[in-house]
């Protein structure tokens, strides 16, 4: 009997699980055998691995060949484990020295020809085994510039699986094997779609409260809805956000990189995704698509791809009403959590949710020229798509209406570029940042409600505004607390040490908006 043992890792979600893998060799009928509660893709690996082996030039054991991943009730699902199989059985056999292959993770699809081939989940996976404290990973030449974004850990980049293992067999373990032609699919170079120039936001001309809304939702995080016909500029608007916004820091970069990376969505040469991600989902898209899930592996929606980004719902009112509804969690927690009957898997989605919608289902403007047929129970009807508690959750509402030829060149002289604004964003961030020090909140969005009634309150003249929409009933309880963070946001921009009344009031009239 001969048994070899080797690693790699399960993805579940966005979490990284160990996985020990043993090879035994044994009498009895001659076949491959993998248990482990191991899914389809997986328990194809067998005639994967037995191919690849045998067109790479290697004896195949004609006996029994068990292969087990332990822990066996974790559930194993992809083809990542396909290279470490392979050096398990390898291992067992005495192709490579047992000892060579028992510290390194291996990570990798392999070919019926050998060839090691570019897998999704690289970046959580390395930092998973980086944390169990591998020292070395052997990963796909094309997944070698993800992997190398974590520190501490040595990346062994292979292309074919007779590469690697000649190097475990003869090879010094300090020159690993190199990679004649390292271009692939995440290290080519970037192409000409990714190479425009990024839009600014001084191309939107006619909409100075809707670039003012977009100033104040970036500095603070906050949510928005547009309101107006088409041809008003709230999509332009909405695609200029993230040029507003901050890049990200290193490790929320790492973060929304490993998302990117399991949905198999990170774009060609950028292995690290360094600004906000922007997520713009069709109005067809299905609640298992904006949220996440699946039948049988929760992959991350539209809310997890957007984290740390913005979420932009383009004809709100066209989105099915339980698409709508279940953005109400992840806007309150910030994560987002999958049930399925083999488990609950929990992606992060903090994200900037934007909405756009038009006045009526015509969307003709009210001109004498081209009237609009609608009635006012029609419009109330396709409004009310988006029901009353979504709304509330928004902190920002402002209508974008058409602009005359004289305003539009009028107010180009006025439209400042996106450097400008973002640096006045920039500003006010840091008076946040530095007000908050000291706690988990960065923005003004993300600070909780016992801390805008304690330590943050507003002063009691700056208050009174609110209260006074409190006691007539127009404003709710979590209306107030999504008006006082605007009002933080705006005495932020404006270089105040705390709100006063003209911020709160300013604050208040934002999220009525549209409403009133």
């Amino acid at each position: 009997m001969a048994v070899a043992r080797t690693r790699c890792v399960a993805l579940i979600g966005v979490t990284g699980h160990i996985i020990e893998i043993e090879a035994d060799i044994s009498n009895g009928l001659p076949g491959i055998h993998l248990i482990g509660l191991l899914d389809t893709a997986l328990s194809e690996a067998r005639d994967r691995v037995r191919s690849a082996v045998i067109n790479s030039r290697y004896g195949w054991p004609e006996t029994r060949v068990t292969v087990s991943l332990f822990p066996a009730s974790l559930p194993k699902r992809g083809s990542q484990f396909d290279l470490a199989i392979a050096m398990s059985l390898l291992g067992a056999a005495g192709v490579v020295p047992g000892e060579r292959i028992a510290e390194p993770f291996f990570l990798g699809e392999l070919g019926l020809d050998g060839r090691v081939r570019v897998v999704r989940g690289i970046l959580p996976s390395i930092v998973a085994a980086a944390e169990a404290g591998a020292a070395s990973v052997v990963v796909p030449a094309g997944n070698a510039a993800e992997a190398g974004l974590v520190p501490g850990v040595q990346v062994i980049p292979v292309q074919h699986l007779r590469q690697l293992v000649e190097w475990l067999r003869e090879g010094d373990p300090a020159r690993p094997p190199q990679c004649d032609d390292p271009a692939s699919p995440q290290s080519a170079e970037p192409s000409q779609a990714s190479q425009r120039p990024a839009p600014d936001l001084k191309d939107v001309a006619g909409q100075p409260m809707g670039r003012k809304a977009l100033e104040v939702c970036a500095a603070g995080g906050h949510n928005l809805w547009m309101l107006g016909p088409p041809g008003t500029g709230k999509t332009m608007l909405a695609e200029r956000l993230p040029t507003l916004l901050p890049p990200l820091e290193y490790e929320q970069a790492l973060e929304v990189t490993a998302i990117h990376s399991i949905a198999g969505a990170l774009p060609a040469g950028q292995p690290l995704l360094a600004g906000p991600p922007f997520v713009s989902p069709h109005h067809t898209a299905t609640v298992a698509a904006v949220v996440g899930g699946g039948t049988s592996v929760p992959r991350p929606g539209a809310v997890s791809m957007a984290h740390r980004g913005v979420l932009f719902l383009d004809e709100a009112p066209e989105f099915a009403t339980s698409v709508l509804d279940s953005l109400r969690q992840p806007l309150e927690s910030g994560t987002v959590t999958v049930s399925r009957a083999a488990g609950t898997t929990t992606f992060p989605a903090r994200f900037m949710l934007v909405l756009a919608a038009n006045p009526c289902p015509c969307a003709q403007p009210a001109s004498p020229s081209e009237p609009c047929q609608c009635t006012p129970t029609v419009k109330r009807r396709y409004l009310a798509r988006l029901s009353g508690p979504l709304l509330d959750r928004i902190d920002v509402k402002v209508s974008v209406a058409r602009s005359t030829r004289r305003e539009l060149m009028a107010d180009r002289r006025f439209a400042e570029p996106s450097g400008v604004v973002r640096e006045r964003v920039l500003q006010a961030r840091e008076r946040a940042a530095k007000r908050l020090g000291g706690t988990p909140w960065r923005t003004n969005s993300e600070i909780p409600a016992s801390a805008l009634h304690g330590d943050l309150r507003p002063p009691e003249e700056a208050m009174r505004p609110l209260t006074a929409c409190i006691d007539n009933g127009s404003l709710s309880a979590r209306g107030l607390d999504r008006v006082t963070r605007v009002a933080w946001t705006l005495a932020d921009l404006a270089g105040k040490e705390h709100p006063g009344a003209e911020e709160t009031s300013a604050a208040l009239a934002l999220w009525l908006g549209v409403g009133q």
